[in-house]
């Protein structure tokens, strides 16, 4: 099921997600969503946050951009090594239409649980260091808007709430066209 992506600045994305106990359906379920939510919005990574779930969940595929890969689940995920220097221009499903230049580690030594709860280590370089990095910040309550200077961050918040604006405007118009075309119903007032 394709899940609603949270738009930044609201407040979930700025918490720190909790630890998952146990990969359940529950967990699985949430995983599947997600990774059908990522490929709707075309795309390489998501983190639970991000559909308003604050769990240790990300998922992952940098396979459109990064030949060799496949889709990631990573469950309580730690990195465990970083090395080198990168820079790269970022976008983020929560921060749509906006991209701007990061500065991230070259490789990293990830460890995680996969979708069966068992746990693995991957060592990540190129774009998918970069992804695991940008979800791994967004579980930590950082989104790549936050490596930016603080003019930049403002220019593209109020980009942000102007697009919530407009979102929430559209929503109430389908609503209100919902109603009104509704079956009517004689006790209606």
């Amino acid at each position: 099921m394709v899940r609603e992506i949270v738009i930044w600045p609201d407040p979930v994305l700025k918490e720190i997600a909790k630890p998952v106990d146990r990969v359940d359906d529950s967990v699985k379920k949430l995983l599947d969503d997600m990774a059908e939510t990522m490929y709707a919005a075309d795309g390489v990574g998501l983190a639970a946050p991000q559909v308003g779930v604050l769990k240790r969940v990300i998922v992952i595929d940098t396979s459109p951009r990064q030949e060799g890969q496949t889709l990631l689940h990573l469950v309580n995920p730690e990195i465990l090594r970083t090395e080198g220097v990168t820079t790269y221009t970022e976008g983020c499903l929560s921060i749509p239409g906006e991209a701007e230049e990061v500065e991230r580690a070259a490789k990293v030594w990830v460890r995680a649980l996969g979708r069966d709860g068992r746990a693995f280590e991957l060592e990540c370089e190129g774009l998918l260091s970069i992804a695991v990095q940008h979800e791994y910040d967004h579980l930590q309550g950082t989104l790549f808007v936050d490596h930016l200077s603080s003019l930049k961050r403002e220019l593209i918040r109020r980009r942000m709430k102007k697009l919530q604006a407009e979102q929430k405007a559209e929503r109430a118009e389908t609503k209100a066209a919902q109603v009104k075309g509704a079956k009517k119903h004689e006790s209606a007032l």
